[in-house]
């Protein structure tokens, strides 16, 4: 039976992802990238000042009224930065090649103008609870965009696609893949590693959004800090293929029947929806799932926070899923690599290589195989766990949205629940099922964007004009 689901699932995903995914994604991305003149690019600066200007690991407390810009970049960025920088990223390169990242490069340009939208108008819909704990996110500007009946309906429809995609499914992803990486580092049962994690994740739960506020901007730069390093380690090893590797990044995006297999049509077709499904799952920018942290930012103008998540972006698919890309194509894809030369997908299968332990192979190269194994389990538990944290957190907006305060606990008893049977769970299942939920939280919340581009517009056009009289 769950092979034939998976199978329903993986067409669902076909559908989604090769058709109505890249044209949403990418048309959303140059819609913005246009209507704000690149706002990625014109206050790209003014985004890393926001961000590295006003960073703290023990920031400012604003108890129920929501958190300081920084504490909501920080559980963006560790919602952003879990396991598909790694085992999805791996996953990108099996299935299309290296220049999947290519693609996910580009999905992330234009990505950066999308969730700019985003946190504007997240921020400029935000409201607060009965009991006073501030909130937002997309059904709220939803609702906005359209209103009545049919406003309803769709805000419902992303709020139950949300609970599912991050709260439940999500959380069973990321504890999937601590489990897999700790059973091969250390041996330990991945129900054990469950057990463990969805306890600890219960206590920053009960915490509310202060505990997950203060866990998030502590943990996310000590995890992007480690990772980058022991990544730049293994590049600079291998410092010679670096060239090669990146020569393969932009050949392979355009003629990847080399190693993808099939004709030019098919092959490039699976790079790019390689590229758009992981670069989704990767940075989130369009999916509708950040803004429920930018949107409890503490700033002056919703402008300010816009210019911050597209940090997030940047973060996430420029530097660490550029970090992991690199890392595996130098030290398995060039030339004495076991995956060079040839069908990667046909290669992989002889070499016993998967999207699971492809990085932690690729690491042990230079680090040696227990070490290199210990590295990407530790790299993933602290990515994977932070990105438990940051989507509880998101789903916990929307069922607040739907039923009340009444449905915290039943949410928080399930999500824990879920984590456990995520390290249980069939691989493949699991992942498909998360990519159907994901895609599926895109069609309403781009649609939503859309309709309310001219405010999104006149925000940056304002900023643009304050500038110019200065």
């Amino acid at each position: 039976m769950q092979e034939a689901l998976l199978n329903i699932v993986n067409t669902v995903n076909t559908y989604l992802s090769d058709y109505i995914l890249l044209i949403l994604l990418v048309g959303v991305g140059l819609y913005f990238t246009i209507r704000t003149r690149f706002v990625q690019v014109r206050c790209f600066g003014e985004g890393m000042k926001r961000v590295f200007g006003g960073m703290k690991l023990n920031g400012e407390k604003h108890g129920k009224s929501g958190m300081s810009s920084f504490q909501a970049l920080a559980t963006a960025i560790s919602a952003q930065v879990g396991t598909g920088n790694i085992v999805g990223a791996c996953g990108a390169i099996l299935v299309g090649g290296p220049g999947a990242i290519f693609w996910m490069w580009i999905i992330a340009f234009f990505g950066m103008a999308t969730i700019y939208a985003e946190a504007v108008l997240a921020q400029k819909t935000k409201t607060t609870t009965e009991d006073g704990e501030a909130t937002g996110g997309p059904v709220y500007y939803i609702r906005t965009a359209f209103k009545g009946k049919f406003g309803k309906i769709l805000a419902g429809f992303f709020a139950v696609a949300v609970i599912l995609a991050l709260g439940f499914m999500g959380a069973m992803v990321q504890s999937n893949s601590i489990g897999e990486s700790f059973n091969t580092a250390f041996g330990i049962p991945a129900w054990v590693m469950g057990l463990i994690v969805a306890a600890i994740a219960g206590l920053i739960f009960l915490g509310g959004i202060q505990r997950i506020a203060s866990v998030s901007e502590k943990i996310v730069p000590v995890m992007a800090c480690l990772y980058i390093i022991g990544s730049l380690i293994v590049i600079f090893a291998n410092v010679t293929k670096i060239p090669e590797a990146f020569g393969m990044i932009f050949k392979y995006a355009f003629n990847p029947t080399a190693v993808v297999g099939g004709s030019i049509g098919f092959a490039i077709k699976q790079a790019i929806s390689q590229g758009a499904k992981r670069g989704l799952f990767s940075n989130e920018a369009g999916m509708g799932s950040t803004p429920h942290a930018h949107a409890v930012a503490k700033v002056d103008k919703p402008h300010d926070q816009g210019v911050v998540a597209m940090i997030g972006v940047f973060i996430d698919t420029f530097i660490v899923l550029t970090m992991t890309a690199l890392v595996v194509i130098v030290t398995l894809y060039t030339a004495g690599g076991p995956l060079h030369g040839g069908n990667t997908e046909i290669l992989a299968g002889l070499s016993g290589l998967t999207k699971t332990n492809l990085a932690q192979t690729a690491f042990g190269t230079v680090f040696g195989e227990n070490v290199g194994n210990i590295f990407v389990a530790v790299c993933l538990l602290f990515f994977a766990f932070s990105t438990i944290i940051g989507w509880y957190f998101f789903g916990k907006q929307n069922m607040l949205y739907l039923f009340g305060k009444k449905s915290v606990v039943p949410y928080t008893i399930l999500s824990m629940v879920f984590i456990v049977l995520g390290t249980i769970a069939g691989n493949d299942l699991v992942w498909a099922l998360t990519d159907m939920f994901n895609q599926l939280m895109v069609i309403p919340n781009a649609l939503a964007l859309v309709v309310l581009g001219g405010a999104v517009a006149a925000t940056a056009k304002a900023v643009t004009r304050k500038k110019k009289d200065k």
